[in-house]
């Protein structure tokens, strides 16, 4: 389970990558054993603002409450409901998002339980020889699109349309999105995340097959096509961005029946959109997919793992 409150430090911290390798024990990513609070909180350095969105409860009360309201039988469900919660709860630029230490310090000092419930769960406690079930490491400490709370702030932020989180909550709805789609680069283009969303509306993708099927050919054909120049986005607005980071301070929680709101940067340009919606489909309709036939014959192949520019910051803005 998760740390009882009175355990908690008041605000999140930076832990490095290397003392979080060093605690990930196989006791710990069993859920056998709880990682060693005090040897983690000496190793971590404290963030240097002092502000309402590095506090540690609101976070624990999200998770704490995912878990109550998923169980054991829907743990992937609880994806969809804390990702836009978690992102309007941590309130941050993509360049402070970047640094692993935040995400190390919330899986192993703030919400260890929530990791091995999210990713081992009571069905899966032990294997066929008898021995333990375990996490894996990375999903306690690894790259954006596989540490359990980076990715879903990071699933978050990309498929948001500004303030609408909606087509967020859609996308961490699919497992395929949020463990192939999003290690793509070309997710950083928000007209290309949001028509993948809108192709899983529309019904055009449903099957886990389909969505690997269409992240394959999208990242094969962004070797050749320019998707930015194809359909330009806007650059974000900033001042929003930062007027919702401050808002912070005096903002309620985030709501648990209804979905919160993002930061007022700006809405995604729709004919840019519907220009990526229409390259999708082409892609889409000559990409193979196991079950159904091949207009080219050629088997399925692996979507390379890249990632999203984490660094990419507009005009030196901090972003």
């Amino acid at each position: 389970m998760i740390r009882k409150a009175a355990e908690l430090p008041d605000a999140l911290a930076l832990l490095p990558d290397t003392t979080a390798a060093k605690y990930l024990t196989r006791s710990v990513r069993t859920g056998q054993e709880e990682p060693p609070r005090v040897a983690l909180l000496r190793a971590s350095t404290p963030v240097e603002e002092h502000s309402a969105r590095w506090a540690t409860y609101p976070v624990r009360e999200l998770v704490d409450e995912a878990m109550r309201r998923f169980g054991d039988d829907a743990r992937a469900r609880a994806d969809a409901w804390l990702a836009p919660r978690l992102h309007a709860t941590i309130r941050m630029t993509r360049a402070e998002a970047s640094d692993t230490g935040l995400w190390n310090f919330l899986a192993l000092v703030v919400a260890p339980g929530y990791v091995v419930w999210r990713h081992l769960g009571k069905g899966r406690k032990g294997t066929a020889d008898g021995e333990a079930a375990e996490v894996a490491a990375r999903r306690f400490s690894g790259r954006h699109d596989t540490q359990t709370f980076a990715r879903l702030w990071w699933a978050a932020e990309l498929f948001r349309d500004g303030d609408d989180y909606r087509p967020a909550e859609i996308a961490c709805g699919n497992q395929d999105v949020l463990n192939t789609v999003l290690r793509l680069d070309v997710m950083d283009h928000r007209p290309s995340a949001r028509a993948v969303v809108r192709l899983l509306e529309r019904g055009t993708v449903r099957t886990g097959r389909e969505v690997n099927a269409l992240a394959t050919a999208i990242n094969s054909a962004g070797a050749t096509l320019f998707y930015d120049g194809m359909a330009p986005d806007e650059e974000p607005e900033l001042d929003g961005l930062w007027e919702w980071i401050r808002d912070v301070e005096t903002a309620p929680p985030a709501p648990w029946e209804s979905l919160p709101d993002g930061p007022k940067d700006g809405r995604i340009p729709e004919s840019s959109v519907a220009t990526m919606v229409r390259c999708f489909e082409g892609l889409f309709a000559e990409a193979p997919v196991r079950g159904r036939p091949e207009p080219g014959g050629a088997a399925d192949k692996p979507v390379p793992a890249q990632g999203v520019s984490l660094e990419k910051t507009y005009a030196n803005s901090g972003w």
